[in-house]
């Protein structure tokens, strides 16, 4: 009986992608903990310089909230066999995560220019490093999120697409649900980090 209930067990287990994608997710958790912790730490200690945070991390925030949405409605998409809007969910997916970038690169300039800088004040070579870092994971999710996407583009063999719609395929949605949970997190992460800047930075 026991080598019976072996199959069932086994399919009710975690996926080891999944499993090691949380251990990373709990990983940057503790990253950015031990860094905003710093930050308080020193921020305690005095010769703090307060600015207020430039308006393009709002813009940024924006964009980073639109672009999970739209990479939510692209995993429906995929989930309904809607193969059109989910390349297309990729790619615009894609693009915002670049504009998040470039705003965030903008928003340090704006820093730059009212005089805080990255060799300056410790207020702001911490908010430097922290957004800068967060930028650095962002950029991780792109390079998986372009592979998708291009992997999209190419056309499958129709034996190939047979497959994929049986239950012989039990990974069929598996790439889309790791991406789709490691876009929502380092989306979820910066609008926490916006608000710890710019309710302790100021």
């Amino acid at each position: 009986m026991n080598v019976s209930r072996m199959p069932t067990e086994y399919n009710s287990r975690i996926h080891p992608k999944k499993f090691a994608l949380w251990l990373g997710l709990g990983s940057i958790v503790m990253l950015f903990a031990g860094l905003t912790s710093a930050f308080m730490v020193r921020r305690a200690a005095g010769n703090w310089v307060d600015y207020r945070i430039p308006e393009t991390f709002i813009a940024s925030t924006i964009v980073i909230v639109l672009s999970s949405i739209v990479i939510q409605l692209a995993y429906f998409a995929y989930k309904r066999n809607n193969t059109k809007m989910y390349k297309v969910g990729l790619g615009v997916t894609l693009l915002l995560g670049f504009v998040f970038c470039v705003l965030q690169y903008v928003g340090w300039q704006a820093l730059t220019n009212i005089g805080i800088r990255l060799t300056g004040n410790p207020s702001g070579s911490f908010l430097y490093v922290i957004s800068g870092i967060h930028v650095i994971h962002v950029l991780g999710g792109m390079l998986f999120l372009l592979g998708m996407f291009l992997a999209s583009l190419i056309k499958k063999d129709p034996v190939q697409e047979l497959v994929l719609e049986t239950n012989l395929n039990k990974e069929k949605y598996l790439n889309i649900e790791l991406l789709l949970t490691y876009w929502h997190f380092i989306g979820v992460l910066w609008i926490y980090l916006y608000w710890f800047f710019n309710h302790y930075a100021a």
